[in-house]
């Protein structure tokens, strides 16, 4: 049977259809926002039916540290966390937050990066699916064990000593924090010298929907992003630069994560940091 996942993301109707049909499909529910409500809690007041909640923090990324605020995770915490929410060999994984797909990003990446193809994002996360009138279940889910065997290397990584040499290297943080004008989180205000500012948010429509593949190409393209080319994603802390590659994906154009991403950048004091556009 062919798979209902095309793409890196998967609209509600597609997913509803699927859903409707009984045909197996595994949801994970990255609940998380940066200073908002505790995911656990948010999940089970109400949450697509039987999809498992996964944490951003313990699941999708190592301690805070040397590495940056949110290192890779160790290959067998994910896999057990993965396991844990019902992933299993075989059957598609759809994964949702209500963050704008960051979070959601963040695990599809993941995912991908360890060997598990049959994966995407939805589209709109929860919002688009209680704006469809679709019903949410509340209360814990205890999902079937799964059985997933996880093994990296499969998407693009670049650290820190490369970092220099990548001919288009995109900042998907805010303008602001990218020119250094502000900054809430990390030490250091400013951006790796040469980058190009490609903030997530701009992957998004006003309706929280991605944009067409045209656009996003369209978009990435007058950044220098386009098939083919070098092209390597960092943001503060790794997390909000894999929408900008998911969205890069969808356009057709394979990009590199650096995982620590300026968090871990400012880590060394004779690394470089530019100011300004």
């Amino acid at each position: 049977m062919a798979s209902m996942l095309t793409s890196p993301l998967v609209d509600i109707a597609t997913l509803r259809t699927h859903l409707e049909a009984g045909l197996p499909v595994t949801l994970l529910d990255v609940r998380y926002r940066l200073g908002g409500p505790a995911g656990p809690d948010e999940h089970e007041a109400g949450h697509l039916p039987g999809a498992a909640y996964v944490d951003l923090d313990s699941a999708l990324a190592g301690a805070p540290g040397d590495g940056g605020r949110h290192p890779l995770p160790q290959t067998s915490v994910l896999q057990d966390a993965m396991r844990a929410a019902g992933v299993r060999s075989g059957v598609p994984v759809v994964v949702l937050d209500d963050w704008s797909g960051h979070a959601a990003a963040r695990c599809w990446w993941l995912l991908r990066h360890h060997g598990v193809d049959d994966v995407a994002v939805l589209d709109g996360g929860l919002a688009a699916w209680v704006a469809a009138g679709l019903p949410l279940e509340t209360g814990p889910v205890d999902p079937e064990p799964g059985d997933v065997t996880l093994t990296p290397g499969r998407m693009p990584v670049v650290e820190a000593s490369a970092v220099p040499g990548v001919d288009v290297l995109l900042d998907a943080r805010a303008p602001e924090r990218f020119r250094g004008e502000v900054e809430p989180v990390d030490p250091v205000a400013g951006h790796v010298p040469g980058a190009r500012n490609a903030p997530s948010t701009a992957n998004l429509g006003a309706d929280g929907l991605f944009l067409a593949p045209d656009v996003l190409a369209e978009r990435y393209a007058g950044l220098g992003a386009v098939p083919g080319a070098d092209v390597a994603v960092y943001c503060g802390s790794g997390v909000t630069a894999a929408l900008d590659v998911l969205a890069l994906e969808v356009a057709g154009v394979r990009a590199a994560l650096y995982p620590g991403s300026w968090s871990h950048w400012v880590t060394d004091p004779s690394r470089p940091v530019a100011t300004g556009e």
